[in-house]
């Protein structure tokens, strides 16, 4: 009897220690084609810090900002479809373009054309969809701040 409550107080605390330190997300839309599908799930390392390159999960802005532009739209801009953001409590799968430290890339991300850092902030990063003309990114929304960053894709499990 003891060796089974051990048993079960072990898996009990292996499930913790695994949620804690990891997360299965689940992939909806099309903003990570071809890279990731539809239903694809995805092992999520909580908290690791990420590389540019990397494909990492975020919280959505909350509120989701808008980005207001100062002067007339470029054609990109004008010809763009409009994307909905999501729900503030969803997680979006993007890869980070730049992290702490990187310069800032203003030329390419409307809402960060103005921003006064010459280099993104400690913690935050900057991200994108790898299928741009269906994702809601920081082309959009800025900078990713640190407490909505949640981790870094290790590897797809499903899809």
């Amino acid at each position: 009897m003891r060796t089974a409550a051990l048993g079960a107080l072990l898996a009990a605390g292996a499930v913790l220690w695994f949620r804690r330190h990891y997360l299965v997300a689940t992939v909806r839309g099309r903003s990570m084609e071809p890279t990731y599908r539809e239903g694809d799930q995805l092992l999520v390392r909580r908290a690791a810090r990420p590389r540019a390159g990397q494909v990492v999960v975020v919280r959505a802005p909350d509120p989701p900002l808008a980005y207001e532009p100062d002067g007339p739209l470029t054609p990109e801009e004008a010809n763009a479809p409009e994307i909905e953001p999501p729900p503030a409590d969803r997680l979006l799968v993007k890869r980070a373009v730049a992290v702490a430290g990187d310069p800032v890339p203003r030329d390419d991300f409307p809402a960060l054309r103005d921003t006064a850092e010459p280099v993104v902030p400690p913690g935050s990063l900057v991200v994108l969809g790898d299928n741009p003309s269906v994702s809601w990114d920081s082309r959009e929304y800025g900078f990713v701040r640190p407490t909505d960053y949640v981790g870094v894709v290790l590897r797809r499990l499903t899809g």
